[in-house]
């Protein structure tokens, strides 16, 4: 089966992979659509500018020949995309922080594991399943976090942060080719497959985690704030 995003893209071709399937495009479209009428549509707008970007751009079909753009893809989607539509739509409270965040780890830890992400990348409804579990679960945990106490959430935030250098630390030691998706696609570009998925490793590690470290130094602002406002 063929990806969803194509074949594989060589380094002379992959600027002009843009996906204009026109299903995406009107899904977008709508979601657009309803960020003009969210509480925050600046917020909105950026979060389905950051989607058209994961699956409108050359990005799409560069993930099919690297991992390490789609650990990039990844980390748009559960630390950029999600995080904004949070903050568009926000919380009136949190009530299952701890649940949210069990889930949404669960699922990028699921979808990393070799037999689930090859067959995602030659299984188109797979694929989507992916996408959408991805950008659900990271968007529930996101809202959750930021509709909790602030102790709560800074704590939510940094085992959030730890989860993903852990997973970004085992791609990045791992000695052994793990995708078979990426047995040979990466030979064009360049780099050995372990190569790359160490960079996809590297990605998740330290990129990764800089939206988390910056909602935790966030949260703590506001804290300092409100404390020295009742000094």
């Amino acid at each position: 089966m063929t990806s969803y995003c194509g074949a594989p893209p060589h380094p002379y071709d992959w600027i002009g992979r843009w996906n204009f399937d026109p299903v995406l495009l009107v899904v977008l479209a709508v979601a657009a659509a309803v960020a003009m009428r969210s509480p925050h549509p600046r917020l909105a707008l950026a979060s389905v500018a950051v989607l058209a970007v994961a699956f409108v751009s050359p990005l799409c079909a560069l993930t099919v020949a690297l991992f390490s753009v789609r650990a990039v893809h990844h980390v748009l989607l559960v630390a950029a995309a999600a995080p904004l539509a949070a903050l568009a739509f926000p919380g009136r409270g949190s009530r299952h922080l701890g649940i949210a965040f069990l889930i949404s780890t669960a699922t990028l830890w699921a979808w990393h594991l070799p037999s689930l992400y090859d067959r995602a990348l030659g299984d188109t409804a797979v694929y989507w399943l992916m996408q959408l579990s991805l950008l659900g679960t990271a968007s529930w945990f996101w809202r959750e976090l930021f509709a909790a106490p602030p102790v709560t959430a800074s704590m939510a935030s940094i085992l959030a942060m730890a989860q993903m250098g852990m997973l970004g630390a085992l791609l990045t030691f791992a000695r052994t080719p793990l995708y078979a998706s990426h047995a040979a696609s990466t030979l064009p570009w360049g780099l050995e497959q372990v190569a790359d998925q160490q960079l996809a490793g590297l990605v998740m590690w330290v990129p990764g985690v800089v939206p988390y470290a910056l909602a935790t130094a966030l949260i703590a602002r506001r804290v300092w704030i409100r404390a020295a406002g009742t000094a």
